[in-house]
Order: structure tokens, then sequence, then C-alpha cells
């Protein structure tokens, strides 16, 4: 039985749905009440509640702590979910006696000086590789896959045949939500090669995609073929303030994000790979997308 924070989530959900394929037994903490689930115990709770947590991580084999937050107004929102959060469950977890510990960090804890954001996921990280547990980082580039709520953005605007994107010169790489979960599981009983490393997986494009194949890509997965625009910083940081005067706290492009947006490298980094043994990505991305794109439609979302 493993332990699971952020099983709600769009990373939580293909992490449940997995291991319901391997047969793995799954607590789980949500902040509110869900339907039953084949092998899933919900736990009511958040990372703010003590006693949640001891019932969550109580006689697992490990945690796979995937909870969060992507997205907060300042600083110390970041700080809060991401910093305090994930004390909180390595507290409980060695508490417990709960030696093993998987922790779902973010590729922008690599250039932690960029935005709060990615400063609070290095700061995670190291209170992981300080608690004296088996742990493993794992730092996804950007994921997408059904019920994603970020990138969805992306294939509402090709839709209408436009694509703003960050500068020309900027490259990331991708994973498919799938591809993570399946990950996630691998390392699970840890070992040689895999404990106390720090992973970067993606898709297996060499040297990623650039912003212009990307927004291709999506806009080829929705049936368009998109005007790309290269937007600068200056012009990112517009939008974000005009996003937040629309959409207020719920704004998904913030100034935050305009400072890891324009950073021209998000590709994973040579060597850091998990090992091939354990595990390789198995969805093609344009295949994903596409996939992806179908979800969406199905589901009544675009």
């Amino acid at each position: 039985m493993i332990a699971v924070t952020g099983a709600t989530g769009f990373v939580g959900q293909a992490l449940l749905d997995r291991a319901a394929r391997a047969g793995v037994e799954v607590r789980a903490l949500t902040r509110r009440p869900q339907d039953p689930r084949p092998g899933v115990d919900w736990i009511k709770g958040d990372l703010d509640a003590r006693a949640a947590l001891t019932r969550l991580v109580t006689g697992a084999e490990a945690v796979i702590h995937v909870a969060g937050v992507v997205n907060a107004p300042d600083a110390a929102g970041f700080e809060h979910g991401n910093v305090a959060g994930t004390l909180n469950v390595i507290e409980a977890a060695l508490a417990a006696g709960v030696s093993r510990f998987v922790c779902v960090s973010s590729l922008s804890a690599r250039e932690p000086d960029l935005s709060a954001y990615g400063a609070s996921k290095a700061r995670a990280e190291r209170l992981v590789m300080a608690s004296g547990m088996d742990w493993t980082v794992v730092r996804p580039p950007a994921i997408y896959g059904p019920r994603d709520t970020e990138m969805f953005e992306l294939f509402k605007l090709a839709r209408w045949g436009v694509l703003p994107v960050p500068p020309r010169e900027g490259r990331s790489s991708l994973l498919h939500v799938d591809d993570l979960a399946r990950l996630l599981l691998a390392l699970v009983p840890g070992g040689e090669g895999v404990s106390h490393r720090v992973f970067e997986p993606d898709d297996g494009k060499p040297g990623g995609w650039s912003h212009y194949e990307m927004a291709r890509a999506i806009g080829w997965a929705m049936g368009r073929r998109p005007w790309v625009v290269h937007l600068s910083r200056r012009s990112l940081e517009r939008a974000a303030r005009a996003d937040r005067m629309v959409r207020g706290a719920r704004a998904k492009l913030t100034l935050d994000r305009v400072g890891y947006m324009t950073h021209p490298d998000w590709v994973v980094s040579e060597g850091a790979q998990p090992p091939h043994a354990l595990w390789r990505p198995q969805v093609p991305t344009r295949d994903g997308l596409k996939a992806t794109a179908r979800w969406y439609r199905d589901n009544k979302w675009i």
C-alpha cells in the first residue's frame, strides 16, 4: 500500500488509474468527499492536517508526494503549499516509520531565481534530501494529457487558429501524464541507481521542442494550422496583468510564470533521465496530443 498526496489532481488521477491497473492499494488524501474507487482508501484532510497525514502514511510502504501549488498570488502562497506542506508530509512519514519517499518536484527548481514557484520547489527538494529517508525526486518538464487545466489553455487558443508563445529562442521538454504516473510507481521500491537521485524524465525527443514546434503540434492535434505569435517578455508581462484584472486569483498567466516562461532552456538535463531498465516513455507526443485534444472534446471542455 502506498500513500499519495495530490491524488485528486491532474497527475494524481493518472497515478490512481495506473495503480489500479497494477493492483496497488492506495491511501489518498483529499480535501473534499470523493466517490468510492476500488483499491483507494480516501483520507479526508489537507497538507496542514497533522492527524489526517498520520492516518495517510501509517502502515504505508512508501509515500508519493504529488500535491503542490502551481499558481499563487504571491510567494507566501507557494511557500505555504510547497515548502511547509512538504515538511508536514515528511514529518508524518518519519513519525510513522515510513522510509521511502518519492517527491514530484518541477524542472523549474533547476532555476530557483527565476520564479517564486521554482524557488519554493527547490526549497521543498532540499527538505526531502535532508530528511534522512530513502528519497527520489522527480522533476517533470511540461506535462500534458487528459484532465490537464494548464496546457488546456493552448488547446483552446489553437481552436481559434492563433497561438501566442514565449520568445522564439526557447525550448522545452514534454511528458505525457501517463508516462509520469508509470515512472512514479516504478520508483516505489527504490534501490541502487534510484535512491537519492534527482530524475528529469521526458518524451525522449532529443533537444526538446521549440515553442514554434510545440505550438504547431498542438494545432495539428486540434486539426488546425495556427498562426504562431512569439511574444516578448514585456508583452507577456502586459498580458499577465490583463489576465489578473479579468480573472483575478483564477488567472493562468501570472507575472511569476512569465519569469520562467521566458527562460530559453527548459529541456531536461543530459544524463538525468531515469535508468532505461526501469522506465522509458511510451507515449509518442504527437499521438498523446491528439488523444488529449479528443479527450477535451469528448468531455465538452472545448
